[in-house]
């Protein structure tokens, strides 16, 4: 008896498909003839507001040598503006860049230590926290206990209470420094009135 062919291994098959789908992108707004509601609302600087039929929006557009663009078009009529869509796309993305900056979080930065931190290594360490806090980041601070250094946990101690001391200007202390595990930490956040005057110049 003859063996029949399985259809999904020829090629092209569910089993013999060796293409690759690439998802067509959709244009982030409709421009121009790819607008195909009857009407819309007209908005902006460069034109009298009030809706147009949608043929009589584009000649306005193209008498301007600008784009229509549709920006909202859940709206009964989409609201659409005359403006240059290179230009529109651009000036869209830097405003969101700026309040995604604006609203950005406090990151949390970590400044490691031992107990036996040399001075050159403090400072070095101390500079890089007080950038942190001047652009409104919290910073962790830590010792790390290796084997028996645990025993002179107070060094630790010390040796952030100095960190905090040396950072005054630009962060506060959350609370005194505290033992977890092989670690004794503490979080120093910015000064409020010291961010501003720094954002200011």
């Amino acid at each position: 008896m003859a063996l029949q062919k399985n259809p999904f291994n020829r090629p092209g098959g569910p089993g013999g498909f060796r293409g690759r789908f690439v998802a067509r992108k959709e244009p982030e707004h409709r421009i121009n003839n790819y607008i195909r509601v009857p009407q819309v609302r007209l908005v902006g600087d460069n034109v009298e507001i009030g809706v147009y039929p949608t043929s009589e929006a584009i000649k306005i557009a193209q008498q301007q040598e600008l784009d229509l663009v549709e920006i909202s078009p859940q709206a009964d009529p989409p609201v659409c503006k005359i403006v240059d869509y290179n230009k529109f796309l651009y000036d869209k993305k830097k405003k969101e860049k700026e309040i995604k900056a604006k609203s950005k979080s406090a990151e949390l930065k970590e400044i490691r230590f031992t107990p036996g931190t040399d001075d050159h290594d403090f400072d070095f360490k101390a500079r890089h926290a007080e950038k942190f806090l001047q652009d409104g980041n919290k910073v962790k601070a830590y010792v790390q206990f290796k084997g028996r250094a645990i025993m002179f946990k107070e060094r630790g101690e010390l040796v952030l209470l100095k960190f905090a001391e040396r950072l005054a200007e630009v962060g506060q202390v959350e609370g005194l420094p505290k033992l977890e595990g092989k670690r004794m930490l503490m979080v120093i956040s910015p000064k409020s009135h010291k961010k501003k005057a720094t954002a200011d110049k």
